[in-house]
């Protein structure tokens, strides 16, 4: 019996858009998986701020743009955790929830390659999951023998294996968020339902000049 494969799909989602679950959907493709799991971060150990929208409201806004989609689940389980959330002890319970027949998957973007050496229990991940990181389409692949050194021939190459291409798409959490604040329009970046709760809420909205 083949192995099944399971996807989780980390970050703070502050907001989720377009580009998320068009690369989620590119990888699920890609991996073979029967679902992706989105796992929203409380905040990242490596930034040193809180995400600018609540936990419930990133949750919610999660809900809304996976409604429909089949193989996208939710999870709160980083949420619920006294912060920060690193993704080593995550994918482990994930890993004891699926148990010893489905292959973990951990998604991550070719922006955090550099980072990659600071996350807690890095080699532990490696050899614990399949790190993919992904990439847009028309760029470089990731190169990652530039760690040979530090991890070993044999992590590095499973990292290469696992890395996926996917399509295009120049959105960014961060350029949603300064859009707002200047009292711009995003909504093609987002979902539509998405773009309807960030205004019932007020979300990321400009600041009351004093």
């Amino acid at each position: 019996m083949a192995e099944k494969r399971i996807a989780l799909f980390g970050g703070t989602f502050d907001p989720v858009h377009r580009g998320h679950t068009t690369v989620a959907a590119d990888a699920a493709e890609h991996i073979g998986a029967e679902k992706i799991v989105f796992i929203p971060a409380k905040r990242s150990p490596l930034k040193y701020f809180f995400p600018k929208a609540s936990d419930d409201d990133r949750f919610a806004m999660i809900a809304l743009a996976i409604a429909g989609n089949e193989k996208f689940q939710l999870s709160d389980y980083e949420l619920n955790k006294s912060e920060p959330s690193y993704t080593f002890e995550t994918v482990r319970r994930f890993q004891t929830e699926y148990g010893s027949g489905t292959l973990i998957y951990w998604l991550a973007g070719a922006d955090s390659i550099d980072d990659l050496p600071y996350w807690k229990g890095i080699v532990e991940l490696i050899d614990a999951c399949n790190l993919s990181v992904m990439y847009r389409a028309g760029c470089a692949p990731p190169d990652f023998t530039k760690f040979t050194a530090v991890w070993g021939s044999g992590r590095v190459e499973k990292l290469q294996r696992n890395v996926i291409q996917t399509s295009l798409i120049d959105i960014s959490s961060t350029e949603i968020r300064n859009r707002l604040a200047l009292g711009r329009d995003a909504g093609n970046m987002l979902h539509p339902s998405v773009a309807d709760y960030i205004r019932k809420h007020g979300l990321y909205q400009p600041k009351a000049r004093p």
